[in-house]
């Protein structure tokens, strides 16, 4: 389950016949307890116990394990019971809603014991985060869905599930050692990637080792989840977005066992493996032997002739996009509080122009906009968002819906035959 926080929550499929119960909502309120109990805020010297909020997207149902200010929730038994209001976000993810800062989670959580609680620990970091000072402003990280990105960066991560399953502290330190070689050489091939990276892994890869570290009690335990995590995520459409979820808890354990007092030491700005190379005494810069060292982790070049493949897929997609929402007609729509829900693990780059996302909702100041196929650009500036114009100039098109508040009105946009949003200002 990936799970996001603040502009990037994610979308979550669930069964048509979902329905929160008291029964399963008090189990997720015992084990997030139990969890907090567990560290009593050792970790980062701060507990992560405070207000749940379990939402049924399906009618918006709402069992919280707290009163809120508002008094939105009604009390019953030891639970508190409501309906979230149309139009606020669900998503797994950090909310403020009645007065409230809420870690929020989409029901059903997951019925696997060990992701439930990694999920509940990673959401509930979330909450404390922004306080903690460990928080950025991300970037897109398109370099992570062209060939030679992706191809480094699972050479890294390979080379990560190695240094986790060692036992021998020099084994160990060969394969950090190779893992930092690749991430370096990454880095070398693309302008900001190094910062782009960085700050998702502060967002999301500190969240998710905090998931595994305090979700599960063993130090197997978390090494074995450490190793799936940088597994479960290849066949992501996309890793521009999720990768983080991917090398987090990997970067954090092999930080806790070289040097465990890093925490203290991270900030905002942090680099995860720049912390490792530290930590393990060991370079980081792209030696001679970086083809021997690709070697060892693509043995038969399989790796290599996969996304070679994919990657001629990828440019036919692009060019489809590059058609579709940027060429035009587009319908404009212009971001200023902008609240997004999507798939993380599904999104597009498009070269400098923004990100596509293939499935997503956003709320603006003007409505509400529903993409279910074909995508929506949102630009890099994150200042405007484009869609496919209807050839009726309406408030659906092929694959979108859009609800306008009052006071909104479609109008010519600054390109000819564009539309984009205005205030009506005939309207009251």
């Amino acid at each position: 389950m990936l799970t996001c926080a603040g502009l990037a929550a994610c979308l979550q499929s669930v069964p048509a016949a979902a329905t929160v119960d008291r029964d399963g909502a008090n189990l997720v309120f015992d084990e997030a307890r139990t969890i907090c109990d567990r560290d009593a805020g050792a970790l980062w010297g701060r507990s992560l116990c405070g207000p749940i909020l379990i939402v049924d997207p399906m009618d918006r149902a709402a069992i919280a394990n707290q009163q809120d200010p508002g008094n939105a929730l009604t009390a019953g038994g030891n639970v508190f019971t409501g309906t979230l209001p149309t139009g606020a976000i669900m998503a797994n993810t950090r909310v403020e809603w009645s007065g409230t800062r809420w870690t929020q989670l989409l029901w059903p959580v997951s019925f696997e014991t060990t992701t439930r609680r990694v999920t509940l620990a990673h959401e509930m970091f979330h909450r404390i985060q922004p306080d903690l000072g460990l928080t950025r402003p991300e970037a897109g990280n398109r370099h992570l869905d062209t060939l030679e990105g992706r191809y480094l960066l699972q050479l890294e991560w390979r080379a990560l599930a190695q240094a986790l399953m060692a036992d021998d502290a020099d084994d160990r330190r060969a394969h950090v050692t190779d893992a930092l070689a690749f991430r370096h050489a990454r880095h070398g091939l693309f302008a900001n990637a190094a910062g782009d990276e960085a700050a998702l892994e502060i967002n999301e890869g500190i969240a998710e080792y905090t998931g595994v570290r305090l979700g599960l009690a063993r130090l197997d335990e978390r090494q074995a989840y450490a190793i799936f995590d940088l597994s479960r995520f290849l066949d992501a459409p996309s890793f521009v977005r999720s990768f983080a979820y991917a090398s987090g808890p990997a970067y954090g354990l092999l930080l806790d066992d070289a040097d465990p007092e890093w925490r203290g030491k991270i900030s905002a700005s942090a680099n995860l493996g720049a912390l490792l190379a530290t930590a393990y005494n060991t370079g980081a810069a792209v030696s001679a032997d970086l083809d021997a060292r690709k070697r060892r982790y693509d043995v038969d070049g399989s790796l290599r002739e996969a996304e070679v493949r994919r990657d001629g897929e990828r440019i036919a997609r692009v060019d489809a996009y590059r058609v579709a929402l940027i060429e035009g007609p587009l319908l404009v729509l212009p971001l200023a509080k902008s609240n997004f829900q999507f798939n993380p693990q599904t999104l597009v780059p498009l070269d400098d122009a923004g990100t596509v996302y293939p499935t997503l909702r956003l709320t603006d100041a003007w409505g509400d906009l529903v993409v279910e196929r074909n995508g929506a650009l949102v630009q890099a500036d994150m200042k405007r968002a484009t869609v496919p114009l209807p050839r009726d100039g309406g408030l659906r098109g092929d694959g979108w819906t859009l609800t306008l508040k009052p006071g909104w009105k479609i109008a010519p946009g600054a390109r000819a035959g564009d539309s984009t949003l205005v205030r009506d200002d005939s309207q009251p």
